[in-house]
Order: C-alpha cells, then structure tokens, then sequence
C-alpha cells in the first residue's frame, strides 16, 4: 500500500513543465511564480547589506548569459548540455544562483562543489563531469586553481564570484582575472541572445545540475538532475506552504505573504540549492546570503534583517540550545519558524529549543539530492517532534522490509521508497548504482522509515537512521541517530557520535564519540563522566541499547558541510585501532 499526502495538502496546481528551463520558470510570471515586481530581493548579502530587485536580477541573468556564451563560445540551441558545463567552488554569494541560471539560459549545466573540498576532491570533480569552467572566489582561488592545472582547465577559464569586503578584506581579485561583473559589462555590450528552442521533454531530460552525493562509501557519484525535477519540487514545496502563507496574508492588501529566510546553508548542497534558493525566491521571499557560518555574524544577520524563516541544520540547532546566553544578546524576535533538515533533528534536541523560544515552530523536511530535495516536511499547524512531517504533494511512498516485502501499516519500519517528478534522472556514468537505487519507477533511499498518525489523524513519517549504519545488538536493531538525541540531552555532552563495534555475545553494541562541554569541571575524571553518560542512556533506553561499547571523548564529530554525521570516519579509525591492537574488526 503506498502512503500518499494527506488531505489537507493541495494538488499542485499545474503539471510541471518539462519544455523549459529552470531559469524561464524563475525568472517568467507564466508558472505561478510571486509577480517580479512585488516580490522581495531575491538575495541581500547579510553582511554588506548589498542587494538587487528581482527584476535586476533578471536583467543581470540576461547580461550575464550574453556575457558567458562570447567568452566561452556557447550558444543557446547549439551542441548538448555536457558541452557547456561551468562548476562552482564558492562559499555563498549573491550570483551563484544567477550564474547557474545564466548557464541554464544557454542550455548548459552548473556543477556546484563542496567548498570545504581539498584540490584533490575538487579535481575528481572536475574531471568527472568534464567542466569546461571554474567560478570560485578569492578565499578559495589557491585550491581551485590547483585542481583546474591538474585537469587542464587554463587559468583564463577561471573566473572570480566576488564576496562582500567585510568578510574578504584587503583581498584584490589577481590582475588579469575576470569577475561575474567583468563578464556582465561584456555582456551589455552584446545583442540579445536568441531564447531556447525546446520541445516537449527538453526539460525532463536535460540535466541542470550536476550535483555531488557524498554517499556512504566510495567516492561521491554525479547526481543528474534535470530542469523539471527542479521545477517540480520548487512548485510541490510552494504548494505544501500555501495554506499557511494564505493564512499569514496582510488583511488589507490581497497582496501574497513574503518574508526574509536565512542563506546560510552552502548553495552547493540541495538543500540550500533548491529549498532555500528556488523555492524561496519563487514564493517572493528573500534570501539573506551569508559566504559561511559564524555564529555571532549569523545572529546579527538574523537581527538586523528581519529573518522569519531560519533554514538550518542539526549541529547549529544544537549550538543555539548549548549557547542560550550568546543568544540572548540579539534581537531574534521577528523569527517564528525553524526549518532543519539535511540530518535528523532529536526529539529532545527540538524540545529545548522549543522551551527556550516557544513562539518558534520548529519544523522539520527530509529529503535528499536523489529526490530533487523535499519528500517530507512539517506543518506549521501540526508539529509532532521527532518527524520529518507529511508527504509532499506530487509524491507516492511506501515502505518495504530487507526482503522486499510491502509494509501497509503503521509503526512497522521498512525502507523508504519514493516516486515523484522530482526524482533525479540518475548517476553520470554509473550503471551499477542506477541500477540498485531506481528500480520500477521508484527511488530507493536507504533510509529506514516507519509511518505514524499524529494525534492530528494526520500520517506522519519519521525517518529511523540510514539502513547501512543501523546497529545489530543480538538481532535488535539499533538507531544511531536515537541514541545521539538522548545523549546531548547530558550536561556534559556538547556533542556526539554513535557507532557501532564488534562484540562476541552481541555481535555488535554501540559506542559513544563524545565531546564534552566547557563546563565539566576539570577535577572531573574522564572515567567519571563516561559512566554517568552511561546511566544517562541505561536509565531511559532499552538493555540492548545501551553503551556496551563504551565511551571516548574526542575534540570535535566529523560532519559534512549540511551537518551528516560522518560515522564512516569513525568506524574505519575505530576498525585500524583495532587491528593494530590485534583485536577483532
């Protein structure tokens, strides 16, 4: 039995188009979209307060194109679109996105990449997706032009996303390099281009962006994702908000509810990309762009503009809840809503915020880059902590065991299985994978799920752990992720990881990578605190989930830029210390 929306989510109100591309749906009226001329910024820097209109940023999108197709010889309804791919090593910016949609203006595709990569990873993906560009910024340049020599990008093919001098300061951009400015001056001196002659399916199966997924083993595959998918989760989003925004509308205006949202999630992840920066500017709100997280200078931002929406992850919501009194030194009271994804959020960890600012609804979206971004999310109106929310319209899921048996009930857990116009065309040049991850028109996400009804009536989906790292005490299964919640609930827990090791009598049991808070007091032992995080757990949770493993306390949990977990460090330094002590791996 699939699990469908439940009722009170609408229709989408058009079937997403599949002979545009993402760039004529953003920036034309024709879909939907908040009227241009009534919309907010699409994107303020949050540090120099540096803005432009929507209808700016559109006349700079069109500038820009004109400007890239005479430096790089694209033209818009020449050649494939894996001719014409520019990548982006940037921290956030507010051209990124107008320089993605420039590309897409030219049927071309932006990779974005991970700006916390090294040269080597950049120039894997580099050289995978056969970049014929490379846009960064200064703090970045070093690194990206390491990885653009070693692939043979020449060093006139990289150009320069510049950040605002508060956060770069007497940084110069190299002579002889040229900016996304550089290029829109060229631009306007350049006639129009002609506009993209596409056929039905164009959009559908032309990819627009190729994003990175780092996985859970091996090295990250190309995500090929195609304009409709973007087009379709940016409209299921829009349609899952719309009751609640139609609620908040000025009672004397019939104008649409906006509202500033927080960019500071990497527009290189999908989260960010899509949620935070299409959807967002496609309802009409405006998204304050931050380059990076600094907790005082992102409080500031949240103060000085305004923000009502604070899009985040786990490891800040935690800070936030460990740091109450660095919070109370701003003004954060124009924030009604929270909006974590990207990892699960604790039922406890979501409590305490709760407590400390109870006029904040603290929602929660699941979703991957797979999926195009949201499969789930939370109503307003209907919050229950610890889910990820309801199924977005436009969407069909179901649940199946490890054997491949359909679940059709409640509380039974089971992987979770998606079909949906937003579900990504597959993986560049990777048969096996698209093979084990798409199969009869749905997605396989590895998660295991399991399906509730709220004391609403309403179907909620709360997402267990990742399937792979699960861990197997005697047969039971053991989610990471549960454990993590509990233990930042201990005063002395400042942060955490849980992962699994080898045991004779269990066969696995988990472990706790701690790291501890400032205050524990330095006349107390190490010994002292493991055994009292280890009552914490043994008090509340079953036997077979308690800390059998033990306890170490290390100096920071390995995450990734969206805030995963990286369990599969811990795990691979955790099996060579144990084989170098001759132990079981």
């Amino acid at each position: 039995m699939p699990f469908y929306p439940p009722s009170w989510v609408p229709k989408l109100p058009v079937d997403p188009p599949d002979s545009i591309s993402v760039a004529d749906f953003v920036l034309e009226e024709n879909w939907g979209r908040h009227p241009l001329g009534h919309a907010k910024a699409p994107f303020t820097c949050g540090l120099s307060g540096k803005s432009y209109s929507m209808l700016e940023v559109k006349e700079r999108v069109d500038l820009l194109a004109r400007g890239l197709s005479k430096e790089l010889g694209f033209e818009p309804n020449t050649g494939s679109e894996w001719d014409k791919v520019i990548a982006v090593f940037s921290l956030n910016t507010l051209d990124t996105i107008p320089l993605a949609w420039a590309t897409h203006r030219l049927g071309g595709i932006q990779t974005p990449a991970n700006a916390v990569y090294n040269a080597s990873e950049l120039e894997y993906q580099l050289k995978n997706s056969k970049a014929k560009a490379l846009f960064t910024c200064l703090p970045l340049l070093q690194t990206a032009r390491e990885a653009a020599q070693r692939v043979g990008i020449p060093p006139n093919r990289i150009y320069i996303l510049e950040l605002p001098k508060e956060y770069t300061g007497d940084q110069k951009v190299p002579d002889g390099m040229k900016t996304v400015d550089d290029l829109m001056r060229e631009g306007a001196k350049l006639p129009r281009l002609e506009p993209l002659k596409w056929e039905q399916g164009h959009g559908a199966k032309r990819t627009a962006f190729l994003c990175y997924s780092s996985g859970t083993s091996g090295l990250p595959k190309g995500v090929m994702i195609s304009h409709r998918n973007v087009i379709a989760n940016t409209l299921q989003i829009s349609t899952h908000e719309k009751p609640d925004r139609d609620a908040k509308k000025p009672a004397a205006t019939q104008s649409d509810y906006t509202e500033n949202v927080l960019g500071l999630l990497p527009f290189s992840h999908i989260y960010g990309l899509v949620f935070v920066c299409h959807a967002s500017v496609y309802m009409g709100d405006g998204v304050i762009v931050l380059p990076k997280f600094e907790f005082n200078s992102t409080l500031k931002a949240i103060q000085d503009y305004k923000i009502s929406t604070l899009f985040l992850v786990p490891p800040i919501i935690i800070l936030m809840t460990k740091n109450r009194d660095t919070l109370a030194k701003y003004d954060l009271s124009s924030v009604h809503a929270i909006i974590t994804g990207a990892a699960p959020l604790g039922k406890e960890t979501a409590e305490d915020l709760h407590k400390m600012y109870p006029k904040w609804v603290v929602r929660q979206a699941y979703g991957l880059t797979e999926t195009c971004t949201v499969v789930t999310a939370t109503k307003p109106t209907d919050v229950w902590f610890g889910s990820s929310g309801s199924i977005l319209p436009g969407f069909e899921c179901k649940l199946v065991t490890l054997e491949g048996h359909e679940i059709t009930g409640y509380d039974q857990p089971g992987e979770l299985l998606v079909k949906s116009p937003s579900v990504v065309l597959g993986y560049l040049n990777n048969d096996q994978a698209n093979r084990e991850t798409f199969q009869d028109g749905y997605m396989r996400t590895g998660d295991e799920a399991v399906v509730r009804k709220a004391p609403s009536g309403h179907e909620h989906v709360f997402i267990v752990d990742r399937i792979k790292e699960l861990i197997k005490v005697k047969g039971h299964q053991v989610a990471p992720a549960e454990l993590e919640a509990h233990l930042l609930t201990h005063p002395a827990v400042n942060d955490c990881a849980v992962i699994q090791v080898p045991d004779d009598h269990s066969g696995e049991v988990p472990k706790a990578f701690v790291v501890k808070s400032p205050q524990v007091g330095l006349e107390e032992s190490d010994r002292m605190i493991a055994r009292s995080i280890q009552r914490h757990i043994e008090k509340d949770k079953a036997k077979y989930k308690w800390l059998a493993g033990g306890v170490e306390f290390i100096d920071v949990i390995p995450k990734s830029p969206s805030g995963k977990i990286l369990r599969r460090l811990l795990r691979d330094q955790e099996k060579e210390k144990r084989r170098k002590a001759g132990a079981k791996i």
